[in-house]
């Protein structure tokens, strides 16, 4: 009859064991998919940030192609330092 106890007693103890097993491999897996859908937002994140910074590097590349052209420089000419051209006539108002 010992040996029956023994036995059945080395059983639960596997049982148990397996059953810790597979409860932490449970646990591990749901805490990797929480970080897994974490990592995914930033991801998501960080690729809008880099299509973003795509678009502003196109528009400081035409932004600094237009900064060299004569029409912007005649346009800063005349709205900063109020220059014209010889030919042109300036009418002022009297306060």
């Amino acid at each position: 009859m010992r040996r029956k106890n023994k036995k059945g007693t080395g059983t639960g103890i596997i049982v148990f064991v397996v059953l810790c097993i597979f409860g932490i491999v449970a646990f591990g897996k749901i805490k990797l998919e929480d970080r897994k859908k974490n990592l995914d937002i930033t991801m998501k994140n960080l690729e809008t940030q880099i299509n973003n910074e795509k678009e502003r590097a196109v528009d400081i590349k035409n932004l600094e192609a237009y900064v060299q052209t004569k029409k912007y420089i005649e346009q800063i000419a005349r709205e900063k330092l109020g220059l014209v051209y010889d030919y042109e006539i300036i009418f002022k108002e009297e306060d």
